[in-house]
């Protein structure tokens, strides 16, 4: 596993912490926007984390496409693909969708 140092990248310090909690996903598991929200301890800002996570410049490296909106649907992907990207990406990791 390649330890990625989200310090060093382009971002304000909200979205690097909420990079740093993506990395925290196991593989193969989902949360929601509002679940990460709540992991760095702004749950009164989960549209601003859904802004951060689609802001992340290494999409696969820090899985983003692990996190999944409140209602079980994907939500958005900016990665080349779009959800259809991020489907494969988590039927390839073993998620259930």
């Amino acid at each position: 596993m390649v330890k990625i140092n989200v310090e060093k990248l382009k971002g304000t310090a909200f979205q690097k912490k909420v990079w740093k909690a993506l990395l925290h996903i196991p593989k193969g598991k989902t949360i929601t926007y509002k679940e990460l929200a709540r992991r760095i301890g702004r749950l009164d800002a989960v549209r601003a984390v859904a802004n951060a996570v689609g802001a992340n410049p290494l999409i696969v490296e820090i899985p983003c496409h692990r996190v999944i909106r409140s209602d079980g649907s994907l939500g958005g992907y900016s990665g080349r693909g779009g959800t259809k990207a991020k489907r494969a990406l988590l039927i390839k990791e073993g998620v259930r969708i």
